[in-house]
């Protein structure tokens, strides 16, 4: 079987895992979201960034493509998450006064999330396609994105009161849209400037997810030391998996 299938099935069992912690271990979350959120800037930084600059040299304006390719990626999901209110994670969970109407911004910002899982699958599956080592590494940043998102999702809905029923819809759909992700970014063969490309748009959607959610999240309600040396272990960590993968 394709390693990048399995691989993003893995994901959803950390998904799982993320949203078992969010009802059972709040007192640790801001720890390991702040790793997580380290890892994914680790990951970005060390080993998406040099890899896509070098895959397409390509200018438009004065300006490297898959620079604009990345903004583009970061506001797109700024800009549809503002639209359909999807992944208000840290302000929905920690926030004593946010006035959304909880019942319907809970089930639409989890439903929200499905759209960028699938686009984690199909990142797996190009990395995949690059290298073997870009590949593992996307899948441990990845690992820690769908363990926040379990702990988002759960957050939400406990909140909208639909956690019994929509929590095994979710996880369904979780599944699928990774796999099916995972599966479309490893069979359909793309061109270097293209994965490049790719890669640039989703390593803006990891910088806004990281930047914009989960280091917020980690310290809005337990700001703390212990929070920032757990981002910068998570930067340090992949610092070390890209530099002994790439050796």
């Amino acid at each position: 079987m394709n390693i990048a299938i399995v691989l993003s099935a893995v994901t959803v069992i950390a998904t799982f895992l993320g949203g078992t912690l969010a009802i059972k271990g709040k007192d640790r979350l801001h720890l390991v979201l702040g790793l997580s959120g380290g890892l994914l800037l680790g990951l970005v930084s060390f080993d998406l960034l040099p890899e896509i600059f070098e895959m397409n040299t390509k200018s438009f304006g004065g300006v490297q493509i898959v620079s604009l390719a990345l903004v583009a990626g970061f506001l797109t999901l700024h800009f549809l998450e503002k639209i359909f209110g999807s992944h208000d994670s840290h302000e929905s969970e920690y926030g004593q006064d946010h006035q959304h109407p909880v019942n319907v911004a809970g089930g639409l910002g989890a439903l929200g999330m499905a759209g960028h899982v699938f686009l984690d699958g199909v990142a797996i599956g190009i990395a995949f396609q690059v290298s073997t080592g870009l590949g593992l590494t996307v899948f441990i940043a990845l690992l820690a994105h769908a363990f926040s998102d379990g702990l988002n999702t759960v957050s939400l809905l406990i909140k909208s009161g639909k956690w019994t029923r929509s929590s095994i819809a979710l996880l369904i759909i979780d599944a699928v849209m990774r796999i099916s992700g995972a599966a479309l970014g490893s069979l359909i063969a793309f061109g270097e400037e293209t994965v490049g490309l790719y890669l640039a748009i989703f390593s803006g959607f990891v910088i806004y997810l990281a930047t914009s959610h989960i280091l917020p999240e980690a310290h809005s309600r337990h700001p703390s030391k212990f929070t920032m040396l757990a981002t910068v272990l998570g930067v340090v960590i992949m610092w070390l998996i890209v530099g002994n993968v790439g050796a």
